[in-house]
């Protein structure tokens, strides 16, 4: 991963973040609410949107600060958590498979390791 990459993917996610908030939001509202799943869905996008801006965060760092190269690490932790902790959500409102929220907390322990791997990356770090 570059800083250049872990920018683009926190635009991709974060554009995403907005097209399927606004989706769910407007033309799948009543049926989220039907379904007693509105409350998955909106915990979904936070936890995507959460995580697109930290990573836009460390891209920017990354890119000032180019010696920081494990922040790349940070960035895929963040990235597969997307993918998996949201993306089981997303799957569990828009399919019923509520067999797919056992694979959300392995996004939740990418998502925490991507916050230790920043901790870590960033601890002999000197800011001024």
């Amino acid at each position: 991963m570059t800083a250049r990459l872990l920018i683009q993917l926190a635009a991709l996610f974060g554009g995403l973040g907005v097209a399927i908030g606004a989706f769910g939001a407007h033309a799948l509202h009543d049926m989220l609410v039907r379904a007693g799943r509105l409350e998955t869905f909106e915990t979904a996008v936070r936890y995507q949107f959460y995580h697109a801006l930290a990573m836009l965060a460390i891209g920017v760092l990354w890119a000032a600060r180019p010696e920081l190269r494990a922040l790349g690490t940070t960035g895929w932790l963040w990235a597969g958590g997307i993918l998996v902790f949201s993306g089981s959500l997303y799957g569990i409102c828009f399919t019923g498979i509520t067999k797919l929220g056992a694979v959300a907390p392995i996004g939740g322990l990418l998502f925490l390791a991507g916050w230790l791997s920043l901790a870590l990356a960033v601890r002999g770090l000197k800011l001024v």
